[in-house]
């Protein structure tokens, strides 16, 4: 097949050499052929060119794509027919001399067979074999045919062509073991030989004349072949050749590669010697340099800016309108206070006129005449004047002091009276009027706070009475009865018949020693226990459901500290707010929540102040504390479990938080916690109390209150100026034993008995130590040695329960992920469209707070392509293949490893916003959204040096495309490695996948096997479209080294679009990949 190519290529080739001199004869005239002659020759060749273009577009079409344009490009002379019209006058048989396609098709594929070598000879022939050898077969020599040739038929035999051999004309070329004549195409230089008397050969073409003949002398080219094998006929670097027998030098500002037909222009800031190749960049190089050097300095030490001047302006805006608010409030009460002092002083002045009046009526009391009706006769007018007389000012005064209302001020936040007046949260737009109305709001609850701490049960009625609204959430009441964890293919308890329940409205604590299970208790509660098999019952609002049928409503706090450090105190919580509170809340209502948050966790001084990460100090750790606990509370949660949330915090920001959770158990939160040994007045702050001893069993279950009171009952009183969480947990340690002969085994039996729970099989002998306790240490000794009694199994059989063990937690983890439970929460949150605008912003500005690490990419892409540019200068042979096979290797190394950071940086923030329910794919496409920036930013910064220094034919928007789909593949690459991979592995997949896939793509495909896996490797696509974009600019000369190297590579010029197609289509493959692995991932 490949054969037949090459015999297509040869036709097609040498029959546009012999149609388009003879059409353009037709136009000179009649003075250098006769026209019937010319016409006839025309008609001959232009029906043979119409069958063989057809042959063409079927068998070469890998290398030729537009076949009209390629011999446009390749033939058209375009009025030079100097050389035509004198080879015409030296060889009155001009016709005679061209070659026939079946010579053509001879030599070609000889030529091809003999691995293009220019000492190839032709495969023996009618005129030139072991018999017959004329002059003509010579190199450079043609003959005329014996016969006139009918160019119109398709000949298969080489006709006989042994009369007049003769130099062959300049312009033309005349293989070794041919006797005909072949026009040279554009970008060629076929001058005539000259004999070199010291070397005996014809330079410039390097063949030798016959030994003895002394009347054969050099004749013009004998081969045109790729530029690999032999390139005497291509016109010389620094010079051009409008016509195969004209080369003129190129002038200064211009240059000229290998094989042009004319001078190019250099560019701008360029300079151009004569007789030059290429342009000389190194102007082009510094400002580049310059410019992306100020622009990375600029990024790199200003990128914190832009955002640190939006929050100012922010910070601003917000401090005016609390200092509105406030001053809003104090006058107010300047107000209250001047109107009390007013209703004081009306008051006194009142008893005293009063005092005066009743002194004077008293001394005339005897002369007062008793009142009479009035008269009739008496006039109306005196009656209507009467009561139509208004009042003095004296009296409007003192009934506007004694009036309650708010005329005297008009204060619009918070007013009970005009509350029906005030603009709704829907009707806010500016950020300023939402900014009051939420500190309006916060300000009134603080004042409701403060009358509330000393309300009497009169009060009460009276707020009833004036209809205060009472703000209260959905109820989550969780029972639990024997529930059980047991580890799976162990048989070990970590949590054992635990019953009770937790009750909405009260802040409930977990306390015990460590490893009584606390954490994996309230995990169970939540629905979050792997790896276990579970026994008993939850029951959610006394029914049997899943706790994550009210996800929506129910808040984990986790004991570390998962935030992101790169975003404000406000924006964690923000964030968090937008994405979990209701979709159809109005944003000034969530405001509200966010601000009250931030007031009641004390987090207004450092609200826009980075969290903070390992490598760049934040905020302190207990106010990072403090901002994950805000992440639950201000989705306004029923149901908020918090693990640990008062480790690492002093007293007094423990105490902070607990009125604040206190703050909201008061709206109906069930609140429940894991502590650590609290101080006794946060100890009293709790409602109820769960102590857990070791293996997982409760000791006690109840209201704070009582705790004591049980302890003391069962003998462990707790002694004077000891805290009662502390000694408990030291009982339940072990570090201390009770006095009273009480065991640490037996307190959990004692609460089961206490409260008529039934008493497991197993501990029922420790009933028996309660009841004598003088045996309970030999009975415990006896207990421990059957304990450390362990089973003889073989390693082997271990083994195979351990992985038996770990593929169940595995399978129950992604059916937990999978699993899909009705929404019984009664929230509607925002959809992906929405979370994905949310994710898109806050990604956003990640990325910019992260410029830092972006401009160290940049630079790295610079410095690659400036080396990568100056090593691997453009190889016509070649068509640059090793500059491109260095750039995708390079490339894909900078963008895979820059692009893992995108999920490699936030997997633990990740998985507790997918668990609270957060949108998977919105999170992943604002990802890719953002990273949309640097797949096209990038390629312009490698290409900014690398195309510049290596100079190469094919343009730069061609090449930035290529680069630009090969960036979108190999970051979708790095998606799935740095999510499915730990950081460390992913990086070293990251630097062995383009390697090693590049590697195979340039192996031989001599087998099926290799043919198939190099389709899978995307370094091949990327190759083979920046080659195609690069030998497409090779016309003319270069046609058969085009084709020469297409077909080396088994690349087809008009797979350029696919190439594109494949690794666009490899990149959203990749995406899916990892979007699979990052919803796989979830760890609920």
């Amino acid at each position: 097949m490949e054969m037949n190519h090459i015999l297509f290529l040869s036709t097609f080739t040498i029959t546009n050499f012999l149609l388009l001199p003879h059409v353009l004869c037709l136009d000179q005239g009649n003075s250098l052929a006769p026209s019937f002659v010319t016409k006839e020759i025309y008609k001959q060749l232009e029906g043979l060119t119409t069958t063989l273009t057809k042959d063409i577009k079927q068998d070469l079409g890998f290398c030729i794509q537009d076949v009209n344009k390629d011999w446009e490009e390749a033939f058209n002379f375009k009025g030079e027919l100097d050389f035509v019209e004198a080879c015409v006058k030296q060889k009155g048989d001009f016709t005679d001399r061209v070659c026939t396609t079946a010579e053509i098709r001879n030599y070609f594929q000889s030529f091809f067979l003999e691995g293009g070598t220019s000492a190839s000879y032709v495969k023996p022939n009618k005129n030139c074999n072991l018999t017959s050898w004329v002059s003509g077969c010579e190199p450079g020599w043609s003959c005329s045919a014996d016969q006139r040739i009918d160019l119109k038929n398709d000949t298969k035999d080489v006709p006989s062509r042994t009369n007049d051999c003769q130099p062959c004309c300049e312009g033309f070329f005349c293989p070794q073991g041919l006797t005909c004549m072949i026009t040279c195409p554009l970008g060629s230089y076929c001058p005539l030989a000259k004999l070199n008397e010291t070397t005996g050969v014809c330079d410039p073409y390097s063949y030798q004349i016959p030994a003895g003949d002394t009347n054969h002398t050099c004749g013009s080219a004998d081969i045109w072949s790729g530029v690999v094998n032999n390139s005497n006929i291509f016109c010389s670097p620094g010079s051009y050749c409008p016509s195969p027998t004209r080369k003129v030098s190129c002038d200064e500002g211009y240059y000229c590669r290998m094989g042009s037909t004319h001078q190019n222009r250099c560019s701008k800031l360029s300079s151009c010697n004569p007789n030059t190749s290429t342009q000389n960049m190194h102007a082009y190089g510094a400002l580049i340099i310059v410019g992306m050097s100020t622009t990375l300095i600029f990024i790199y030490n200003c990128s914190d800016q832009v955002l640190a001047t939006r929050e100012r302006r922010k910070a601003k805006s917000r401090e005016a309108a609390a200092k509105h608010v406030r001053e809003t409030v104090q006058a107010r009460e300047r107000w209250k206070q001047a109107r009390e002092f007013a209703k004081k002083g009306s008051a006194g002045l009142q008893k005293q006129m009063s005092r005066t009046f009743s002194r004077k009526k008293s001394n005339k009391q005897g002369d007062i005449i008793p009142p009479t009706p009035p008269d009739s006769s008496s006039k109306p007018g005196q009656a209507a004047k009467a009561k139509n007389k208004e009042p003095s000012d004296l009296t409007k005064m003192m009934h506007s002091i004694e009036d309650d209302g708010p005329e005297g001020f008009d204060f619009k936040i918070g007013d009970k009276n005009i509350k029906k007046q005030m603009p709704k949260g829907k009707n806010l737009h500016t950020h300023s009027q939402i900014l009051r109305y939420a500190y309006g709001q916060i300000e009134k609850e603080k004042a409701q706070q403060e009358q509330n701490k000393n309300m009497t049960f009169s009060g009460l009625i009276s707020m009833a009475s004036e209809g205060e609204e009472v703000k209260s959430r959905p109820s989550i009441e969780v029972a639990f009865n024997n529930l059980t964890l047991t580890l799976k293919g162990k048989n070990k308890h970590i949590l054992r018949c635990v019953s009770g329940e937790f009750m909405p409205g009260r802040v409930s604590a977990v306390m015990g020693p460590s490893g009584a299970g606390k954490t994996t208790f309230l995990s169970a509660l939540a629905g979050k226990a792997r790896g276990c098999n579970q026994s008993g019952s939850i029951l959610v609002n006394g029914k049997n459901e899943s706790i994550h049928s009210y996800r929506k409503i129910t808040g984990f706090v986790p004991q570390d500290d998962i935030v992101h450090g790169n975003l404000t105190v406000e924006e964690n919580l923000r964030f968090s707010a937008r994405c979990r509170l209701p979709a159809d809340m109005p944003k000034p209502d969530k405001v509200l929540i966010v601000e009250r948050v931030i007031e009641a966790l004390g987090l207004q001084p450092v609200r826009d102040s980075l969290v903070g990460t390992i490598e760049k100090r934040g905020i302190s750790g207990g106010q990072r504390k403090r901002v994950n606990v805000g992440l639950e509370m201000v989705m306004e949660p029923s149901l908020l479990i918090l693990d640990e949330p008062t480790t690492g915090l002093d007293s007094a920001s423990s105490s902070l938080l607990l009125k604040a959770l206190r703050r909201e158990a008061l709206e109906g939160v069930n609140i429940c916690m894991v502590l650590h040994q609290p101080s006794y007045t946060l100890f009293r702050m709790f409602d109820d109390i769960v102590f857990l001893a070791k293996g997982g069993l409760t000791a006690y279950h109840g209201p704070v209150k009582k705790v004591e009171e049980y302890f003391a009952g069962i003998g462990i009183p707790v002694p004077d100026r000891v805290n009662p969480p502390d000694h408990f947990i030291d009982i339940l340690e072990g570090l201390e034993k009770p006095t009273s002969g009480v065991t640490i085994e037996t307190l959990p039996v004692r609460w089961m008995l206490h409260n008529g729970y039934p008493v497991p099989p197993d501990m029922l002998h420790l009933t028996d130590q309660i009841a004598a306790p003088s045996s309970a240490a030999s009975d415990a000794t006896s207990t421990s040695k059957g304990v450390e009694e362990t089973s003889d199994e073989s390693f082997f059989v271990e083994f195979w329960e351990d992985l038996k063990s770990n593929i169940r937690t595995q399978r129950d983890r992604i059916e937990a992920i999978f699993s899909r439970t009705k929404d019984l929460s009664g929230r509607v949150t925002p959809n992906v469209a929405h979370q994905y605008r949310y994710f898109v912003g806050r990604v956003g500005k990640q990325q910019l707070r992260e410029a830092k690490l972006q401009a160290v990419d940049y630079l790295l892409l610079l410095v690659a392509g400036a080396i990568l540019g100056t090593l691997t200068k453009v190889n016509d042979e070649t068509f640059g293949s090793l500059g491109y096979t260095y750039t995708v290797i390079s490339v894909s190394l900078l963008c895979k490893i820059a692009a893992l950071r995108s999920f490699t940086m936030d997997k633990l923030q990740y998985w507790r916003e997918s668990a609270a329910g957060i949108s998977s794919l919105a999170h992943f496409l604002a990802k890719d959204t953002i990273d949309l920036f640097s797949t096209i930013t990038k390629p312009v910064v490698y290409l900014s040096m690398f195309f510049f220094l290596s100079n190469p034919r094919s343009t730069f928007g061609s090449n930035y495309i290529v680069l630009a789909c090969l960036v979108y593949c190999v970051t979708g690459m790095a998606y799935a490695l740095a999510i499915f991979f730990q950081p460390a592995p992913a990086q070293l997949w990251s630097v062995l996948v383009p390697v090693v896939m590049t590697l195979i793509a340039n192996q031989t495909r001599d087998t099926t096997f290799m043919k198939i896996l190099v389709q899978f490797c995307y370094p091949k696509w990327a190759l083979e479209a920046f080659i195609i974009a690069n030998a497409e600019r090779y016309t003319g000369v270069w046609l058969i080294t085009r084709c020469s190297s297409l077909m080396s590579g088994s690349y087809n010029v008009n797979s350029w679009n696919v190439c594109l197609i494949v690794l666009v289509l490899y990149g959203m493959i990749a995406r899916v990949v990892a979007f699979i692995c990052l919803v796989i991932s979830q760890k609920r």
